[in-house]
Formats: structure tokens, C-alpha cells, sequence
């Protein structure tokens, strides 16, 4: 009995406190890589990261698509691929932007100071970081209070809201 006691005090010492590390989220680990969290849309459900090698998975809960800017249409699958490094994600699969009729791949996106550089292969375009501090929603993007508010608006046929609990 003496010997399992000295065991576990043996095994305690080498093992130091135990705690559970909180695992970062998604948006947290594209920050550790220089990227704002705009680059996914709000609702990642988890994430799988090989730090050695920078292979990295991300999940939402379906697809997702989305208008930016009124010009950009976005769509991503359930799950995203590719590698990420510092400044760098390539070899990306599961997003695509609209140019004109077709859907294309994004494959690499390349932080350089205050932009960011979205390829998809031959040709790529640069935008400012500041485009990506907020995360779009799937469906709305960056405008959702606003067609929400809009939508609300119209289909009381252009009234205001006036809400039935008003104090007299």
C-alpha cells in the first residue's frame, strides 16, 4: 500500500497541476496567423489544425453564402481546407466568388501589410484588411441589421413599427 501511495505522489510531481487548456476557436487561430476573422462567416462549429504542418479544416453547420459590398457573391462549403502559415493560406478548398456567371475557387488568400490578396489562380485581387474585421453572416454578410430593418419596414407597407406596449 505504501509503495501505490509513493507511486501516485511520484506520478503527481512529474505530472505538475493538472488544468484542460481551452482550445482556441477558429477565429482566435486565423488572428495567431496575422488574418482578421472576417475571412469566415459567423457560425464555425470546430476545426481541426495541424500545427507542424499548417493543414488546417473548418466547419459550419451547412453552406453559406453572401453578398458583399453589393458586388462580391461568396459561398462556402460546410468544410473549408488548405494550409495556413503567417500571412499565407493556400491550397484552399470550399470557398468561391461569383465573376459574372461562374462560380471560381479561391485558393490562396496573402496578407501584405494592410491588404489582403485573394487569388484564384489566374487572376487575383486585392482588398483592404479593414474589409475583414467583422465575420459576415451566411445569407445577409455584413448587411443584416439593415435588410432586416428594411424587410420589417416593408412588409408593414412602409410604416414605422410602433410598438402596442406604449406607456399613455
Amino acid at each position: 500500500m505504501g509503495n501505490l501511495c509513493l507511486w501516485f505522489l511520484f506520478m503527481g510531481s512529474c505530472l505538475g497541476p493538472l488544468s484542460v487548456a481551452e482550445k482556441l476557436t477558429a477565429y482566435q487561430v486565423l488572428e495567431q496567423y496575422d488574418f482578421p476573422i472576417g475571412l469566415l462567416p459567423k457560425g464555425v462549429t470546430g476545426y481541426e489544425l495541424d500545427s507542424s504542418t499548417g493543414k488546417f479544416s473548418a466547419y459550419l453547420n451547412g453552406t453559406c453564402s453572401f453578398s458583399l459590398e453589393g458586388s462580391y457573391d461568396l459561398k462556402y462549403k460546410s468544410t473549408i481546407k488548405g494550409y495556413i502559415s503567417k500571412d499565407r493560406l493556400r491550397d484552399l478548398s470550399g470557398v468561391s466568388v461569383k465573376v459574372l456567371f461562374f462560380w471560381i475557387n479561391i485558393i490562396e488568400v496573402v496578407r501584405s501589410g494592410d491588404e489582403l490578396q485573394f487569388s484564384v489562380g489566374i487572376a487575383s485581387a486585392d482588398f483592404s484588411i479593414s474589409n475583414f474585421y467583422e465575420s459576415p453572416q451566411c445569407g445577409c454578410g455584413l448587411d443584416c441589421l439593415t435588410s432586416n430593418l428594411t424587410e420589417a419596414y416593408e412588409v408593414r407597407g412602409g410604416r414605422p413599427f410602433v410598438s402596442s406596449a406604449s406607456n399613455w
